[in-house]
């Protein structure tokens, strides 16, 4: 057989050679391959001098080279829309975590008035009663937000206007000397409380702006 068409039928076979160097499967019986270089002078010519480079390439030692991963690593610029929205999730986190303490310890503050009746500077059971029940819905307001924050815009206006008025109450009960300056600070807990479901609701109003702007790009 000639051995000067390597495009025609030899492409196959020197295809199978190649494979075969490479410790893979020629692709075709073993002896019909065998056959072909002992009957085709060009293939088993060129199979020996692809051996040789072969076994050149393995046996030549590999050049000692620096290890640059860490450079490497060190060169590659950081994304800061990634940090940005490591530094949100951190900060939601830490709100919702923050809100369910309050949360808790102002379903605290009204089990007492609840359970007993027991009220501040002698006041009736009943009236005990509502001030514990109205601790305890702000209570449960704050942890709806921690576990929903979707839900702070919509319970934001009831905790601000009754946040508001009772600052302002307590502050003129004060200087009335109408109350004790212990129960006073008591609702400073209930003020954090609302200070971080207002700010959980601003966050959300970013967010929903920076969406409704993407969509707007997309349209």
């Amino acid at each position: 057989m000639s051995g000067d068409d390597p495009g025609g039928r030899c492409a196959g076979f020197r295809e199978a050679i190649s494979a075969r160097l490479d410790g893979e499967s020629p692709g075709m019986p073993v002896a019909a391959l065998d056959r072909h270089l002992a009957t085709c002078a060009a293939c088993a010519a060129w199979s020996s001098l692809v051996a040789q480079v072969t076994r050149r390439v393995r046996i030549t030692p590999a050049q000692q080279v620096p290890d640059l991963t860490v450079a490497i690593l060190a060169a590659l610029p950081s994304s800061p829309a990634t940090a940005a929205a490591v530094r949100r999730r951190v900060l939601g986190t830490a709100l919702r975590l923050a809100l369910l303490a309050i949360g808790v310890a102002q379903a605290g503050l009204a089990w007492p008035a609840l359970q007993r009746g027991a009220g501040a500077m002698s006041a009736p059971v009943h009236m005990a009663h509502e001030t514990g029940a109205w601790n305890l819905a702000v209570a449960v307001a704050f942890l709806a937000v921690a576990a929903a924050p979707r839900l702070a815009a919509g319970a934001l206006p009831f905790l601000a206007s009754f946040s508001a008025l009772l600052a302002a109450l307590t502050l003129s009960d004060l200087d009335a000397g109408w109350v004790h300056v212990e129960r006073a600070v008591l609702h400073v807990l209930m003020f954090v409380g609302v200070g971080l479901v207002a700010t959980v609701a601003w966050r959300g109003r970013r967010r929903w702006r920076s969406a409704a702007s993407l969509r707007e790009a997309w349209v």
